[in-house]
């Protein structure tokens, strides 16, 4: 079967994309040395007849950097890598980047800009693209520089260089600024437009432009004036050697943008923290002055950031790749998320047969090569992964000695790879910085592609092996390599000399980069987004299983935030990013210029489908936060298929379970006689997963544990509260629905509690600040109702996103209350929009403080869209205020609102009253 790691040197649906050409051969290594890390090594120099990086024609190539920049590690795999990693080797420039809102390439008179709003639909469909259109470039009068290089960088922020001897030209960009900050000596400043630029406001050394249809303003210093003539711009810069550019999101934002225009940025940091269930992230800005005293500036917000935020926006917006991004007016943000949960194994259930189990392991266990003959990185991590999942399986149902039987496998193979001088072996790179297992597969050598896919499973399994045996985890013996691959791939360290800050995780776009070289004209690419998560949750097992709670918490950040990304990028879970035109539910790849419906290999819809699902493991529970959003990716595999899935079908019934578990299990029980597992998957693990699931439901991601290595399902109205306990005394785990679990040391753990369907996110609050809807319009927090429902009109065919439309209106009075500090607006409502297509309900929230008729607070969240099939879906405040206006306070003798209308579609929809599964929750007491 064809792999899904192959990486051809452009998309295959990708029509604008770079066309590779084969290798040359490869260079002579020097004498290897062997640099011993614990009861492990690797080599200082690859292996005779094998590659490092090389441009597309296969000439050896060393990072593009000036001489400030040449001792730092290069963080590759970035939205940026192509500045240092001169792929094709007739373009010393760079690539295009793609930053959101701004795009740019590197050219020999400066940085192109653009800022592309319109989506172009190519490969037959198959593919959105907000190409890189070049709207200006930023330079210096007369500069012509042989090449490009980068400078410096920081998390989310790049500053590339040209000099051509007489003239240097240094460019500050980034992810979500509307700024390109410009450093210049030799020439005067210059911005060359693609057209004659109109100009709508000057102001001498201020200058608003629009270039095709899209608003710039031009900041020089003070006593600067800007000339326009044709379609070149220049101002003189005196003594001074700063000007900048920003996009504009409307002509009238030009006072605002100019009071920042010379507040320089000159770092990004991101900073993060775990605790008790909840992930808190702040991404900070660092400026310089140049004018005046102004140290703010303006960031805009992706979505998968704006969702998490509470922070003050402006009502300023931009176009992306990844849906509306929204602008904060501070040099700061701060997102706080529910932590994803983690678990080594699913928990123990009635549903799973010991001995129809015991089978399918021996049948692993017993095959006369558990390493199907994998010799590459990524084959025989799958393999270690596939025996990884079996682990927790045999320990659950008393097969001690399969247990121990799996475990020797995969030491055996991890410390073959964790040991220099055989056939296989990883070997460091002292020029990029890198550390290459041999041999080597999909460009992970050439290209420096998926360091982060392959060594994800060589840290799962070495966590799973540390859970049953420390002493083989210590540094002293092979956890040290472990550590050097975590290295390698998501460092956490900003100051090692040796790699790079986390290498392929892009802190600011909320996801990975699998391109090493990002040599693409759409920018860089991931594809199966779940082997970077893979990595994320092997690190959260490897640090509780040893105690390194800093790596523990770093998995944590890194699947909690790529786990939002990739509901709404990979998976457009709310609807709310793909443009019309693109008639996809799912992609198979995201890139910096938008997504495809595609494979690297394959336009087969399963695979297609299930790149982003596979290895699924106990750090997978995470995809059943989008229930709907699963339902909807199913339905189209099955459409574009022509029917179920006959490729990849383990994959996708496990996917299912996790938003259907019955429906995924009367397909195991009609097919699992007659199929071949996936490689990286078993009958057993399959078997386990799909019937574990049907008895304790699907993962309830709107609750969580005090410990990462928690979770909870839901079944009706019963949950199951689970937990692995890596220490070596007893705990109990705290769950923020208020109930507890007690767990050994060293053991997993699981329990039940009731809970109402779809459970509150939260610990239910006090009786005085829930109030149950009622048929009639009344908000009450009295129990017991007879349960009924209401019709929602519908919205006619128009888009009412945001303003009520013949909305259901419940109401109550004469409310007394003390806000609760902190504390925000809740509701759960469950609404049903039977078998009608495009339907989306919203709420309004509002408050008037003093029964006066006037409400001083309003809230409005986004719409939910429900799904095309009968029974009832719960919308809650977890997708986010959309707007609200006026600031909360007390209540005395208030009046409490709340709307529910259709915002978008074409017919009714209802929403359930009478009970406690529809309630208002509000932040008083």
């Amino acid at each position: 079967m064809p792999s899904p790691r192959i990486r051809p040197a452009a998309g295959l649906l990708l029509a604008s994309a770079l066309v590779a050409v084969g290798l040359g051969p490869a260079a002579a290594p020097a004498a290897a040395a062997t640099v011993p890390v614990g009861s492990g090594s690797y080599s200082d120099t690859r292996p005779a007849g094998t590659s490092g990086p090389t441009t597309n024609t296969g000439a050896p190539v060393t990072p593009k950097l000036t001489a400030a920049a040449k001792d730092r590690p290069v963080p590759t795999n970035d939205w940026w890598s192509s500045l240092a990693f001169q792929r094709y080797g007739d373009n010393p420039y760079s690539t295009p980047m793609y930053g959101h809102p701004l795009t740019y390439q590197a050219a020999s008179g400066g940085l192109d800009v653009g800022y592309p709003t319109t989506p172009a639909i190519v490969g037959d469909g198959r593919q959105y693209e907000y190409a890189h259109k070049r709207d200006l470039t930023i330079g210096l009068s007369g500069l012509n520089s042989p090449d490009t290089k980068a400078d410096s960088w920081s998390d989310w922020t790049v500053t590339p260089q040209w000099s051509d001897g007489t003239r240097t030209l240094r460019t500050t960009i980034g992810h979500g600024s509307p700024f390109v900050y410009a450093k210049g000596t030799g020439g005067n400043a210059q911005i060359t437009t693609a057209g004659s630029p109109t100009v709508f406001a000057d102001q001498g050394n201020v200058l608003g432009i629009t270039v095709a249809g899209h608003h710039y303003a031009l900041f020089a210093p003070t006593g600067s004036d800007w000339n326009v003539a044709g379609s070149t711009v220049t101002a003189g810069l005196g003594s001074k050697d700063y000007f900048s550019v920003a996009v504009l999101p409307s002509t009238d934002a030009l006072a605002t943008f100019k009071k920042y225009a010379y507040s320089f940025v000159t770092d990004s940091k991101a900073t993060w923290s775990y605790t008790g269930g909840t992930v808190k992230a702040t991404y900070t800005l660092t400026t310089e002055a140049k004018e005046g005293t102004e140290r703010g500036t303006l960031q805009a917000l992706y979505r998968h950031q704006w969702l998490n935020t509470t922070d003050a926006l402006t009502s300023y917006t931009y176009v992306s790749p990844r849906g509306t991004m929204k602008v904060r007016e501070s040099a700061s943000f701060t997102t706080s998320q529910k932590a994803s949960a983690v678990l080594p194994g699913l928990p123990k259930s009635s549903g799973v047969d010991t001995a129809r189990l015991r089978g399918y392991l021996n049948e692993v266990v017993n095959a006369a090569d558990p390493f199907s003959g994998a010799s590459d990185t990524y084959w025989t991590g799958k393999a270690l992964g596939r025996l990884a999942q079996l682990v927790p399986l045999a320990d659950q149902i008393g097969e001690t000695g399969t247990r121990d039987k799996l475990l020797g496998l995969m030491k055996g193979k991890l410390q073959d790879w964790f040991t220099a001088g055989g056939a296989n072996e990883f070997s460091y790179d002292k020029d990029w910085k890198t550390l290459t297992g041999y041999p080597a597969s999909y460009g992970s050598d050439t290209e420096l592609n998926d360091h982060h896919f392959h060594y994800s499973y060589y840290v799962y399994a070495a966590a799973v092996v540390a859970q049953y045996d420390q002493a083989w985890a210590a540094d002293s013996a092979w956890g040290g390599m472990v550590k050097a691959l975590v290295r390698d791939a998501a460092n956490p360290s900003r100051t090692d000399t040796a790699y790079p800050f986390l290498r392929g995780f892009d802190v600011y776009a909320g996801h990975s980069w699998a391109s090493g070289h990002q040599g693409f004209a759409a920018g860089n690419n991931q594809e199966s987004s779940s082997e970077s998560t893979n990595l994320s949750a092997a690190l959260v097992l490897w640090g509780s299983a040893t105690g390194d709670t800093s790596l523990r918490d770093l998995g944590t950040y890194l699947l909690t935030t790529e786990s939002e990304s990739i509901a709404q990028y990979w998976f457009d879970a709310d609807e709310q990013v793909y443009p019309s035109s693109f008639a996809k539910d799912t992609a198979g790849m995201v890139w910096g210029s938008g997504a495809a419906y595609a494979t690297w290999w394959t336009a087969n819809p399963e695979e297609i489908h299930g790149i982003n699902v596979l290895p699924v493991t106990g750090g997978s529970l995470h995809l059943g936060g989008e229930k709907a959003a699963i339902r909807r990716n199913i339905a189209e595999m099955e459409r574009e298929n022509g029917g179920p899935a006959v490729e990849w079908r383990d994959i996708l019934w496990e996917f299912q379970s996790l938003a259907d578990p019955a429906a995924a299990k009367a397909k195991w029980d009609a097919g699992n006689a007659g199929y071949t597992p996936e490689q990286g998957e078993s009958k057993a693990h399959t078997y386990h997963w799909i019937n574990t699931l049907d008895t304790v439901g699907a993962p309830d991601a709107t609750v969580t544990g005090d410990i990462p290595t928690s979770a909870v399902f839901t079944k009706g109205t019963t949950r199951t509260y689970a937990a692995h306990n890596y220490g070596s005394t007893a705990r109990t785990v705290t769950f923020s629905d208020g109930k507890t679990l007690a767990v050994p040391a060293r053991s997993s753990a699981s329990g039940t509690g009731t809970g109402s369907g779809d459970p509150d996110p939260d610990p239910d609050p006090p009786t005085g600040n829930t109030f149950q809807l009622r048929t009639g319009g009344a908000l009450t927090t009295a129990t017991g109702g007879t349960a009924g429902s209401d019709t929602i009109a519908s919205a006619g065919g128009a888009n009412h996103d945001g303003t009520p439309h013949q909305p259901l209106v419940y109401e109550v009075r004469g409310v007394d209350g003390t806000l609760t500090p902190g504390a925000q607006s809740a509701f759960r409502l469950q609404v049903d929009a039977g078998s009608a297509v495009g339907l989306g309900q919203q709420a309004r929230i509002s408050y008037d403080f003093t029964g006066d008729g006037d409400f001083e607070r309003t809230e409005t969240y986004h719409y939910f869209a429900t799904d095309p099939v009968s029974g009832w879906e719960e919308y809650t405040q977890a997708r986010g205020l959309k707007a609200s206006t006026g600031t909360a306070g007390d209540l005395d003798g208030g009046t409490v609102r709340l709307e529910v209308w259709n915002a978008i579609g074409n017919g009714s929809s209802k929403l359930q009253t009478g009970t406690d599964k529809s309630v208002l929750v509000i932040p008083y007491s």
